[in-house]
C-alpha cells in the first residue's frame, strides 16, 4: 500500500479574520494526481466540563449565528496567540460560568471537523468550582446564559438536538463512562 499523504505544492491565501483565516492549497494525490483543498485555519480551543458539589454541569445557553439558533454548550473559547490550553480553559470557565478552580483535570484533545478545518479542541474537567467575586468580562459580543443539569437531564436534550454540538456530546459521552466526580 502506498503512502495516504497529500503533499501541497502551492497555498492561495483566501481569507484572514480574527478567528479563522481560509486557503486553498494544490496538492499531489498519493496516486501522482492533482487536487485543491479548501482548508480553514483555526488558533485550537478548549472546552470545559465543570461540576458543582451538587453533581450538576453547568452548560451555557447561546445562539450560534451560523446556525441561527441557540444551543446548550459546555463552557468552551479560543486559545489566543502563545496562550496554554490550561490558561484558556480557565479564562473561558470564569468569562462564561463565573467559577474558577485549582483542579483542572485534562481528559482528552480532538479535530473538530477534519475534513476542511485544522481546529484542534482540548477538554477539561473541574468538579472543584469556585465562585469569582468579580470575575473577568466576557467577549462584548458575547452573550451566554447559565444552566445547571444532572448528567440525566443532559442527556434528554441531546435526544432534544438541544445539546447539539460534538465537544458537548463528546462530554457527556465521556461522564457517562467516567462519572460526574
Amino acid at each position: 500500500m502506498t503512502s495516504l499523504e497529500e503533499k501541497t505544492t502551492h497555498t492561495t491565501p483566501i481569507f484572514e479574520g480574527k478567528v479563522i483565516n481560509v486557503q486553498v492549497d494544490d496538492v499531489t494525490l498519493p496516486n501522482g494526481k492533482t487536487s485543491t483543498r479548501e482548508i480553514v485555519k483555526h488558533p485550537g480551543a478548549v472546552a470545559i466540563i465543570p461540576v458543582t458539589e451538587n453533581n450538576k454541569i453547568i452548560f451555557v445557553k447561546q445562539y450560534r449565528k451560523p446556525l441561527e439558533k441557540t444551543l446548550v454548550e459546555i463552557p468552551a473559547g479560543k486559545l489566543e496567540q502563545a496562550e496554554e490550553p490550561e490558561v484558556t480553559a480557565l479564562r473561558e470557565l470564569e468569562e462564561e460560568t463565573g467559577y474558577t478552580t485549582d483542579q483542572l483535570t485534562y481528559v482528552t484533545s480532538f479535530y473538530t471537523s477534519p475534513g476542511f478545518a485544522d481546529e484542534i479542541m482540548y477538554l477539561y474537567k473541574t468538579s472543584s468550582l469556585r465562585k469569582v467575586e468579580q470575575p473577568k468580562a466576557m467577549d462584548e459580543d458575547e452573550f451566554v446564559e447559565l444552566i445547571e443539569l444532572s448528567l440525566e437531564e443532559a442527556e434528554r436534550l441531546v435526544a432534544e438536538q438541544k445539546i447539539h454540538d460534538a465537544k458537548t456530546a463528546y462530554a457527556i459521552l465521556y461522564l457517562q463512562h467516567k462519572g460526574l466526580k
